[in-house]
């Protein structure tokens, strides 16, 4: 849906399935502008620790919609990734 959307779409950039591995994966998701990941995945939280610890940010992992405006907003920041009362065993 990503590459769908007109304003985000153009900037997104992707790796061809023959060139992809999961060493070059994790480079690029880690080295990445921004990271958008599914919090239940170790995957994403490995991306994300990873991420911090380099001093970057920008990682969209807790975002929820506003039933009201409809708007995605942020509902608990990076740090959360590290939180135990947050993410239990993952974190």
């Amino acid at each position: 849906r990503l590459l769908a959307d007109p304003d985000l779409g153009p900037m997104i950039r992707t790796v061809p399935e023959e060139a992809s591995w999961v060493g070059g994966d994790l480079t690029l998701a880690i080295m990445s502008n921004a990271f958008i990941g599914n919090p239940a995945s170790t995957f994403t939280g490995f991306i994300a620790k990873s991420r911090l610890a380099l001093g970057l940010g920008h990682n969209y992992l807790f975002r929820a919609r506003d039933k009201d405006s409809g708007e995605w907003k942020t509902v608990c920041g990076d740090h959360c990734i590290f939180d135990k009362s947050i993410m239990n065993v993952m974190s």
